[in-house]
């Protein structure tokens, strides 16, 4: 079957698209990154051989194959080639602890583990039964089924695995995600209009991610060229996506706010850019603005969650007095708030955000507690995600979110939510940065306190007093902290309970 055939269909598998890229469009290059370059025929063929060596070990269908190493073309075929196999691809964060990657890997089950040599020494020692391939070694060219092999057909349906994705941790022992072929195909085929076809993807965050996820397998599935950065800088985007007239990327706002205040941004020939995307992250209405002024092409937000749920799309550039907000639900996804004995609130109240779509979660590996008390259902029963977000619809239906509902802050019995404060210190043109967070407090429960990045000289002292000035009695900071930077994730997610292990430990 052809590419334009299957894309067109209710449902179909990655590797058979990526098959059929190959046999149309083979000389097109696929993968670029900095250890080289495959062209579709390329990808294909070495998608074979990975995936025939897998089954050859006993590769059993569903089986986890595990990945961890800083992003790059191999470590992206080896991906595809899990798929090829039968497998479910399961990409873990090279910055997480030896013992983390050790329990996830045992964990997920996984009889292979790639990795480059930096998580290879990181995970020597540690009690994984895994067979561990160096990926761009001779062993792992050993490893490898001899060239032309194919691998034994495997039949993929919508409900199997594609991918484990492990949490963040950020909030405790990371569980893992399991998506399906089915999710994944729904984040394909919604990008009919995207333009993937032609695009030139720069990709600049991990491949364990699913913020790259969402953007790397459109490309794939629609012919285009990913261009993968090993790590993310600044400059070094702007020169790659210029080198290479990027029409396409998935960036958080960390990323953009990086890359936006680069003295010379605008020397810069970015005129091929059609789509600039981000999710992850809160994406302050100022950034966005600025984003959509001096940068080419559209700016799109994405709000969602790994494990699926509904997702808000709001076009910046179209709706520039929506910049406040999130967006509308896209096509085909229903995004409810409900209070917390899980009823729908009114509308114009604020409520705990819940989705249901396409796109969801199987479920936590081998976590039912976990995957149970992550789903709401509805009167009918129908099944949904809890964001674990706050927010609220303006009369215009565009999602306003107020914060994770576990980062409210609860003080005397008012409850204060801290973006409100964040985008107050915002205001002030010594704050580069910043996060507020509820510390424990003797007299209130609990008490807001600041932490920002000056830009340029700053004193924390007039800024507190200037802020708490022109909030409301309650919401007042107890403190304001400067720091270098914010602790953040690999995915510019602010790791708010470093900075309340911060304060506890300097209280």
């Amino acid at each position: 079957m052809d590419a334009a055939t299957q894309l067109a269909s209710d449902f179909a598998a990655l590797p058979e698209i990526i098959r059929a890229h190959a046999a149309e469009r083979g000389a097109k290059t696929a993968i670029v990154g900095e250890d080289g370059a495959l062209t579709y025929a390329a990808l294909d063929a070495a998608m074979d051989r990975i995936a025939a060596a897998l089954q050859r070990d006993g590769l059993a269908q569903g089986q986890a194959v595990a990945i961890v190493g800083a992003p790059s073309v191999a470590y992206a075929t080896v991906f595809l080639a899990t798929l090829r196999a039968g497998g479910a691809a399961t990409p873990l964060a090279p910055g997480s602890t030896p013992e983390q990657l050790a329990a996830m890997i045992n964990d997920c089950g996984a009889a292979h583990v790639f990795v480059d040599a930096s998580a290879q020494a990181a995970l020597a020692g540690q009690p994984i039964t895994a067979h561990m391939i160096e990926l761009v070694s001779a062993d792992f060219d050993a490893w490898l089924a001899p060239e032309g092999t194919r691998p034994a057909p495997v039949e993929i349906a919508p409900a199997d695995p594609f991918n484990i994705i492990y949490s963040s941790g950020t909030t405790g022992t990371p569980k893992g995600i399991v998506q399906s072929h089915a999710m994944r195909w729904a984040h394909i085929h919604r990008n009919a209009a995207a333009g993937f076809g032609d695009a030139v993807t720069m990709v600049a965050t991990p491949l364990y991610s699913n913020t790259t996820l969402v953007v790397f397998l459109p490309t794939i599935g629609w012919g285009g060229t990913a261009v993968i950065m090993a790590k993310f800088d600044a400059r070094r985007f702007l020169e790659m996506a210029e080198a290479n007239r990027a029409t396409h990327a998935m960036l958080v706002p960390v990323q953009y706010q990086r890359i936006m205040a680069i003295p010379d941004f605008d020397s810069f020939d970015l005129s091929s850019f059609r789509l600039k995307t981000c999710t992850s992250a809160p994406f302050s209405a100022k950034l966005k603005a600025d984003v959509c002024a001096r940068w080419p092409g559209l700016l799109v937000e994405y709000y969602g969650m790994t494990e699926g749920g509904g997702t808000t799309i709001l076009n910046c550039t179209l709706n520039p007095a929506k910049l406040h907000s999130v967006g509308q639900p896209a096509e085909g996804h229903d995004i409810r708030l409900i209070d917390d004995d899980g009823n729908e609130v009114p509308q114009g109240e604020m409520g705990e955000v819940v989705g249901r779509s396409p796109a969801m979660m199987n479920g936590y590996h081998g976590r039912p507690d976990a995957t149970a008390a992550a789903e709401w259902r509805d009167a009918d029963g129908n099944r949904y995600i809890r964001h674990g977000d706050v927010g609220r619809f303006d009369e215009d239906g565009f999602l306003i979110l107020m914060d994770r509902k576990k980062d409210l802050i609860i003080s005397g019995g008012f409850n204060i939510y801290p973006s409100d404060l964040e985008a107050m210190l915002r205001t002030h043109p010594a704050v580069a940065d910043c996060a507020v967070v509820g510390v424990p407090s003797e007299a209130w429960g609990e008490t807001p306190v600041g932490f920002f990045v000056a830009n340029g000289g700053a004193d924390a002292a007039a800024i507190l007093a200037d802020t708490n000035a022109k909030l409301g009695k309650t919401q007042r900071l107890a403190d304001l902290v400067a720091v270098e930077e914010l602790p953040r994730s690999a995915i510019g997610k602010v790791l708010k309970r470093e900075l309340r292990d911060q304060w506890k430990a300097t209280a």
